[in-house]
């Protein structure tokens, strides 16, 4: 059957505006997307630090994009908008990273505009360029660690992250959490990560961890997607932190239990003293204002402050 031009010029047209509302789609819930996301990312395979537009350039360049441009002009609206969200939700799926800080660890001035895998391995970067990798190979595009991913230079950004912190481990596909002085026929409770206070959060609000030791192997080699999943690896977190199995495994913010979230960190030690406050922010869904310079036992008594007028539970000021 011929077609007339004028019919062909129509139905071109409509393919043209209908590809333009589908990458509106697409860019709306990009952005919808990413609120839950930190704000800055570790881009594994190329080692670059990128910014949100960044992060959404790499996206809108890449193979996924036009796939997916190209797949969601087949559904109706209401399908579309679930198979564009859950597309940009699996790209943009990312991996946190836990460790004990040490020497040389490189903040964003020192790798911003540069990719990692190009700077001397040592110190600090090794052990970033090692988490990238790791996350990488488990199919992962986007990593974040508190050492480079924060402009601690600005005290809005920093309470922001730190404010979001509980809620982007909680929201991470993954959090990697790295044992730099475990063998690797070593045991967890040897390790000092357990013994600070900002690992405590780090610990709990992921639905998915894994261990990794010294020289980068999973922990007693064990092949899971998860160990919290890991009867005998819950016993032993169960041993070194006093926590229960079932905090371990799934884990509630909030007021509820304060004395007992008060006692999981009270042995837990922190560089700046007031930071054993506002690392537990997260842990009972307080947002307070962080106030460096401010005394640690006036940290602690706005938290407990906070935590009592929201709770009504006073025995938790003799923890």
């Amino acid at each position: 059957m011929k077609i007339s031009p004028q019919i062909s010029r129509v139905s071109s047209i409509r393919s043209v505006a209908t590809e333009y509302e589908v990458s509106q789609v697409i860019r709306h819930i990009i952005f919808e997307v990413l609120e839950s996301v930190p704000t800055r990312l570790l881009h594994t395979q190329t080692g670059t630090l990128c910014d949100r537009d960044a992060q959404i350039s790499h996206f809108i360049s890449g193979p996924q994009y036009k796939q997916l441009l190209s797949s969601a002009l087949s559904y109706d609206p209401v399908e579309r908008a679930c198979h564009i969200h859950s597309v940009v939700s699996r790209c943009f799926r990312f991996v946190m990273f836990s460790h004990r800080w040490g020497e040389g660890e490189p903040c964003l001035h020192d790798i911003q505009g540069r990719p990692i895998y190009d700077m001397p391995q040592s110190g600090g970067i090794k052990k970033l360029q090692k988490f990238c990798l790791t996350a990488l190979k488990r199919g992962y595009l986007w990593a974040w660690s508190d050492t480079c991913c924060i402009d601690k230079t600005s005290s809005a950004e920093l309470q922001e992250a730190i404010g979001s912190m509980f809620e982007w481990y909680r929201r991470s596909h993954l959090t990697i959490v790295y044992l730099a002085d475990v063998a690797e026929s070593g045991s967890l409770d040897s390790s000092q990560w357990f013994r600070r206070g900002w690992t405590l959060q780090e610990l709990l609000a992921p639905d998915t961890i894994l261990f990794y030791t010294r020289n980068w192997s999973l922990y007693k080699n064990v092949e899971s997607s998860n160990h919290k999943s890991n009867d005998a690896i819950l016993e032993e977190l169960t041993r070194a932190t006093g926590i229960a199995s079932r905090f371990l495994a799934t884990f509630t913010p909030g007021v509820d239990d304060a004395r007992s979230r008060l006692q999981w960190a009270s042995s837990r030690r922190t560089t700046r003293p007031e930071d054993i406050a506002y690392s537990l922010f997260g842990i009972f869904n307080l947002h307070l204002p962080v106030l460096y310079g401010e005394s640690v036992e006036f940290a602690l008594g706005r938290l407990l402050g906070e935590v009592i007028s929201q709770s009504g539970d006073i025995s938790i000021l003799d923890w």
